[in-house]
């Protein structure tokens, strides 16, 4: 049976073929001709005839021998190229990664953890989708990513969540706000001020929502939007007030909104790496979670 062929066998009549001797071909495959012999022979029962023609002076291809060489010298190529290719990946000499991280976080923090992983290993090809942290959590159940970074998701069965750091949140006020003048701010001060909030189902917009609730305050939401950044926009404009991560200060810094520490309730969540339980990671994906906890190791 043809599914009997071993790359013993192959390589064996490649060398006879082409050396047209048993003792040169020996040498170059570094078997005995005794070995070298059983292996053609086995191989030639294998596809059920024969493939050289042998004589006490001569060795020569029969014509489907002649036929044959061509193919086992492809099949040999093919099995050398897909053992180095195996191995360029696990060695991360090439691959391509495909990552989720939410945008406070994939703006901020990720652009430095990448260039440090770029230094190590540069042939790796890297995809980041930038999406909000439920659809983080989503993409990498359904497999479409190996990883990703976002709040954590809580327990659950399928996934595994490992911290990072802790973000805390910050209130984001317009230039010259009369807040200002404060080293930190509470929760009751954004009260008397329009607020500007994260659309439901945001797991941000709950925890805030909740958080309150229980100590009985009470935002004058007047505005939502379904980006943090839009959010910043609107701050700066002048349209009111917000709490955001403390993950995206500089970019609201960046937009001319104020922010301050936020306390009673001092509310934080954790930031970390979501990967799918009893599915391994690739090479590439563990290296870039090796990365992420050298980064963070002391966070």
């Amino acid at each position: 049976m043809a599914s009997n062929i071993t790359l013993k066998q192959l390589k064996a009549f490649v060398a006879v073929a082409q050396a047209r001797s048993f003792a040169e071909a020996s040498e170059l495959v570094h078997l005995s001709q005794p070995a070298l012999s059983i292996a053609v022979k086995n191989l030639e029962e294998s596809v059920g005839g024969r493939l050289l023609a042998r004589s006490t002076r001569t060795l020569a291809l029969t014509p489907e021998g002649e036929e044959f060489l061509p193919v086992a010298q492809r099949l040999l190529s093919d099995w050398a190229g897909a053992f180095d290719d195996l191995n360029s990946r696990f060695s991360l000499q090439r691959g391509r990664l495909a990552v989720a991280a939410m945008p406070s976080f994939a703006s901020t923090e990720l652009p430095e953890v990448l260039r440090s992983f770029r230094e190590s290993y540069p042939a790796i090809n890297v995809t980041i989708h930038d999406i909000i942290a439920e659809d983080v959590v989503s993409t990498v159940r359904s497999g479409r990513v190996e990883l990703g970074v976002s709040f954590d998701p809580g327990e659950t069965e399928d996934l595994i969540f490992e911290p990072l750091f802790t973000d805390k949140f910050v209130a984001a006020l317009p230039n010259k706000h009369p807040l200002l003048k404060q080293g930190y701010i509470e929760w009751e001060s954004l009260t008397e001020d329009a607020f500007i909030a994260l659309q439901r189902p945001s797991s941000i917009r709950e925890l805030v929502d909740s958080a309150l609730a229980e100590r009985g305050i009470y935002l004058s939401i007047e505005f939502e939007a379904n980006q943090l950044i839009t959010i910043g926009r609107m701050v700066a404009s002048g349209l009111g007030v917000s709490a955001v991560p403390s993950l995206i200060e500089s970019q609201m810094q960046a937009l001319g909104v104020e922010c301050r520490p936020l306390l009673e309730p001092g509310l934080s969540r954790r930031v970390g790496v979501v990967t799918r339980r009893r599915y391994p990671l690739s090479r590439p994906a563990e290296a870039l979670l090796e990365q992420l906890r050298k980064t963070y190791s002391g966070a």
